[in-house]
């Protein structure tokens, strides 16, 4: 294999470019000879290897020493089209990306009955799958590998044939092993929380669960109406129609005031905490659980519409799930209206395990804040008001915020809402440091968030934007705020939260990512399943976050310490093979990385990055 230094460009040759990182210039390459380097050693005899072994020692092609690999404890594009200049930005969502059922990917399944030990088939000859065990085994894409994740860790795989890595706990004559020792072990142990049972759904489609808690609530704001409707008319007397007051002797009833939960509400403390923010698509259970082990505080589920799950319905709620391992986990969700949000807070509170409950008044996008949810809350200030109490009446956990600092760029609004959020019943409140009209452009206004801070007291304000190292968390603190949330940061280099606990730049190594994405792949055969349809859910949900990733800078290649989150990478030759495979913004590249852990992709496989900014060459 050729040094990889061979397609940097020489000395002086790389013109720098407003926007990109500063790198060596011994790395720097041309895109040509980039894309020509990686794609010619893939299909080399190493580049053979690193795919089939997956590992960085077989893969590399080393001109400079990588740093030693670091011992962890254990757990408990194509993108621009021809013509275009690479430097155009592209901003946005791909909303015409191609959506493919992981259905597509299994043509014909073996059928329930034979999986569940030859019962009867409900459908008989009817039956559109396989009940054949030898003939569906035949027509079965090949294993992955040897060993299965579940079985390892489990003891038995409820895939059982229907795994991709069946061999490891398949007899010869098609029976499931099962590995009884470790089976015992995880008896009674349930690794994953809040997941909607058929009972509640049922009652939830049938509208027949009681909101007792809420109905108190709501009767309060329509007698206040009603009350308001009255004073206005009192105010306007008819000059034939005069009556006096009325003098009420009694009581007072809900109607009057809201009454004191006769129980304490559940302390968090949030403060000098690592929180790791709510991210759509990408912040789901697996790389939460990665995140959880290289040393976060806080996670949060992704957003969920709490008219969704009102409805019952299955995707959304799989948003509030929670693995054993999130010691400190709470639930976003997202509504524009008091009496939904209101039910939706006494739905989680009363059905699942969550340490907090946060409202989703910060996100940018047009189908949410047209409908005035998101950072549409921040403008309707009585809504906003009537939505905290009310779900701040019926929950037994703190309620928190999350905001932005307002909807047009040059008119912010936090630091008016913040002293009022104080007096709703607010337990914290998270800011990011951009207007909706910045969406994630520009730098995060942290001279803002730090006059917001002082504002706050004595609640807890978590500031977030633009970290993407420990110097840049450190900077952060400085301000005076509560704590940190990190968003892309978390995707660009989820070992962000190691290095900030531990105060020091991690060079870390491209086997050592590779053995993070491993991790991710065992999580995500464990949450979503081992057969082809949950491989390939996996994978998707891998090149999601490898479209981030592609965006980190080994320390030991920049010119200048740390990396900036709104510099973009040039095109680089890493210290080996695979750190170069890893610098590629091609997507067909990510499939490649998601290849050596995951398998061959099937012959049907599309993908396309969910952001534009994603999806460049």
């Amino acid at each position: 294999m050729e040094k990889a230094a061979e397609g940097n460009t020489e000395k002086g040759a790389h013109v720098a470019v407003k926007g990109e990182a500063a790198l060596r210039p011994e790395f720097i390459t041309t895109k040509e000879k980039f894309h020509g380097f990686v794609d010619s050693e893939w299909q080399g005899s190493k580049g053979e290897k690193a795919r089939d072994n997956g590992t960085a020692e077989e893969a590399k092609a080393t001109c400079v020493e990588e740093p030693e690999v670091k011992k962890f404890k254990p757990d408990t594009e194509e993108g621009n089209k021809a013509g275009k200049p690479d430097s155009k930005r592209l901003r946005g969502q791909n909303k015409s990306r191609p959506h493919k059922k992981p259905t597509t990917y299994d043509e014909k399944r073996l059928c329930l009955s034979v999986i569940q030990e030859n019962r009867e088939c409900p459908f008989g000859d009817k039956c559109y799958f396989y009940h054949d065990i030898a003939e569906y085994m035949a027509s079965k894409p090949a294993d992955i590998g040897e060993s299965c994740y579940l079985y390892d860790t489990f003891g038995k795989c409820p895939f059982g044939l229907c795994c991709r890595f069946a061999k490891a706990h398949t007899t010869p004559d098609f029976k499931t092993m099962e590995n009884t020792d470790l089976v015992k072990a995880r008896e009674g142990k349930i690794p994953v929380k809040n997941s909607l049972s058929k009972d509640l759904q049922y009652r939830l489609r049938k509208h027949s669960v009681a909101f007792e808690k809420s109905a108190e609530y709501l009767k309060t704001l329509s007698n206040n109406r009603d009350k308001k409707e009255q004073q206005g008319n009192e105010k306007l007397p008819s000059s034939t129609d005069k009556q006096p007051p009325v003098k009420t002797v009694g009581p007072l009833t809900d109607a009057d005031v809201i009454k004191l939960r006769p129980c304490e509400k559940k302390q968090v403390d949030f403060r000098d905490k690592l929180y790791l923010a709510p991210l759509t698509t990408c912040g789901n259970l697996p790389f939460r659980r990665v995140c959880k082990r290289l040393g976060v505080d806080i996670t949060c589920g992704e957003m969920a519409m709490c008219t969704n799950l009102l409805q019952g319905q299955q995707s959304e709620w799989a948003l509030l799930k929670r693995h054993e391992s999130e010691d400190l986990f709470g639930v976003q969700v997202e509504g524009c209206f008091p009496d939904t949000m209101t039910r939706c807070a006494e739905l989680i509170n009363n059905n699942t395990e969550v340490d907090f409950v946060d409202i989703n008044s910060g996100c940018p996008i047009d189908l949410v804040y047209k409908k005035g949810g998101g950072c549409g809350l921040m403008t309707r200030t009585r809504k906003f008001e009537q939505i905290i109490k009310g779900m701040d009446y019926v929950l037994d956990v703190p309620l928190t915020v999350k905001i932005r600092t307002g909807v047009q760029e040059k008119s912010n609004m936090a630091h008016k809402l913040i002293p009022e959020m104080k007096n709703w019943g607010v337990s914290m409140i998270t800011l990011h440091g951009r207007s909706r009209e910045q969406r994630y452009t520009k730098l995060a206004d942290w001279d803002y968030i730090t006059t917001c801070s002082k504002l706050a007291g004595p609640i807890p304000l978590f500031g977030n934007g633009d970290i993407l190292s420990y110097e840049d968390a450190m900077k952060a603190k400085e301000t005076g705020v509560a704590g940190i949330m990190i968003a892309r940061g978390a995707l660009i280099k989820p070992w962000i939260f190691t290095e900030i606990k531990e105060s020091r730049h991690w060079d870390i190594s491209s086997g050592e990512r590779l053995d993070i994405l491993r991790d991710f792949s065992n999580f995500g055969l464990e949450h979503w399943g081992s057969d082809t349809r949950g491989v390939e859910k996996t994978r998707t949900f891998m090149l999601e976050w490898l479209s981030f990733m592609c965006r980190y800078i080994p320390v030991g290649l920049l010119e200048r310490v740390p990396q900036k989150i709104n510099e973009r990478p040039p095109y680089y030759m890493g210290r080996n093979y695979l750190e170069s495979l890893m610098a590629s913004q091609n997507v067909g590249d990510w499939v490649r990385i998601s290849e050596m852990l995951l398998g061959p992709v099937p012959k049907n496989f599309n993908f396309l990055p969910k952001h534009k900014a994603n999806s460049y060459k």
